[in-house]
């Protein structure tokens, strides 16, 4: 985690540098829609009605379509980790496709809003039982965020998943409910 987070800082710096040592470039109105690219990094609370409850470090990538200041469709891939205990856990991954609205609500602060639809597989070991199932669900969240430049923001993020985790090995196929809670910071650059 420790080097993770190094890293998600020299990113940041090496960005932010890079973004006003090109000041000339960014003087020139960004147009309003476009490709942007983003990386998030944060804390996973994984809630639910079995074992596999823990706290986690969560990953994500994403590239999105603004069509205009407001609206942009995003997609994303995620690394949820690996969580649970001794006796039973898990590791999930998944992607994202969903709506994003955001709304201007200073010259360098946007709140934004998102959902859509994640689709996800779980490796799962329960006492020796193992075995893996991919699902979907959806997942909704909000958030905001800060231009360092009119390319590079900085953004903080609350998002909730809705996952289902399906035991076919055991306890005859049960599922449980189970909720991925991701708090989390995160970069975004649009071309």
């Amino acid at each position: 985690m420790k080097n993770t987070i190094i890293t998600l800082a020299g990113l940041i710096s090496l960005a932010s540098f890079s973004t006003f040592s090109h000041a000339d470039d960014f003087k020139k109105d960004v147009a309003e829609n476009g490709v942007y690219v983003g990386a998030n990094y944060g804390y996973l609370k994984v809630d639910g009605e079995d074992d596999f409850d823990d706290d986690n470090d969560v990953l994500q990538g994403l590239v999105g379509y603004r069509f205009n200041n407001y609206i942009a469709l995003e997609g994303s891939y995620i690394d949820f980790g690996r969580y649970g205990n001794n006796l039973s856990s898990a590791e999930t991954d998944g992607y994202t496709a969903g709506l994003k609205v955001t709304l201007p609500i200073a010259d360098r602060v946007e709140l934004y809003a998102k959902g859509g639809q994640l689709w996800y597989s779980t490796d799962y070991d329960v006492v020796g039982f193992s075995g893996n199932k991919d699902d979907e669900g959806v997942f909704a969240g909000a958030g905001a965020a800060f231009k360092v430049t009119d390319r590079f923001l900085i953004n903080a993020e609350y998002t909730w998943y809705d996952a289902e985790i399906n035991l076919d090995n055991v306890s005859n196929g049960s599922d449980t409910e189970t909720d991925f809670k991701q708090a989390s910071i995160g970069v975004e650059y649009r071309f």
